[in-house]
């Protein structure tokens, strides 16, 4: 039979075995829990390091669309100047027609000239035999504002420099008797036509 000393021994061992497995596995658990959090701590610095990288990206993304969208809008202004000047280049090196109408009567033909912005003193007109020529010297609109360094060309559709307009009839024209009169901007040109009286021949 076995004796309570012996029996209580038995459940002092018991006891302490025990107490030790607990104490292991709560030492177990908090290792667990200590690398756990670790990991969710490295876990996080990592995302928010990529949350972060994303961002600048873009940010970084958006503002060179900004930046794309401004120089297109640059480029294009330059090249829409560059075209304008080339052609403003053009239409000074070339002779450009003056816009006219002509009308014809039984005994007499009428011009009339559009010279915008035109002094009348800076209107040429030449008659020949059977034809008329008109020549003014339209300023570009940007000559007036030399003053203001600035100003620059945009866009430009006006006539510049000089033009001429020539025109010819089959009739022979009475030079003499041709008026030309300027009013608010247009000039009216009246042109007799030559009437050449017949003349009999004898015969001998």
């Amino acid at each position: 039979m076995v004796d309570s000393e012996t029996i209580e021994t038995k459940i002092s061992d018991k006891k302490e075995e025990s107490e030790e497995k607990i104490d292991e596995t709560i030492d177990e658990s908090e290792e667990e829990t200590s690398e756990t959090r670790e990991k969710f701590e490295e876990t996080k610095e990592k995302f928010d390091e990529t949350k972060e990288k994303g961002k600048n990206i873009a940010d970084n993304f958006i503002n060179e669309l900004n930046m794309t969208i401004e120089e297109l809008k640059e480029n294009l202004r330059n090249m829409q100047k560059s075209a304008d000047q080339k052609y403003n280049d053009y239409k000074k090196a070339t002779v450009q027609s003056l816009d006219a109408d002509l009308i014809e009567t039984e005994d007499v033909y009428y011009i009339k000239v559009a010279v915008p912005g035109i002094e009348k003193e800076d209107i040429c007109i030449e008659a020949g035999d059977n034809d008329i020529t008109i020549e003014a010297c339209f300023k570009a609109y940007i000559e007036e504002f030399e003053e203001d360094e600035s100003a620059e060309v945009i866009s430009s559709s006006l006539k510049s420099g000089k033009c001429v307009k020539t025109i010819r009839f089959t009739n022979s024209l009475d030079i003499e008797n041709i008026t030309a009169k300027f009013n608010n901007g247009t000039v009216i040109i009246s042109i007799p036509k030559l009437i050449i009286p017949k003349h009999k021949v004898n015969v001998e």
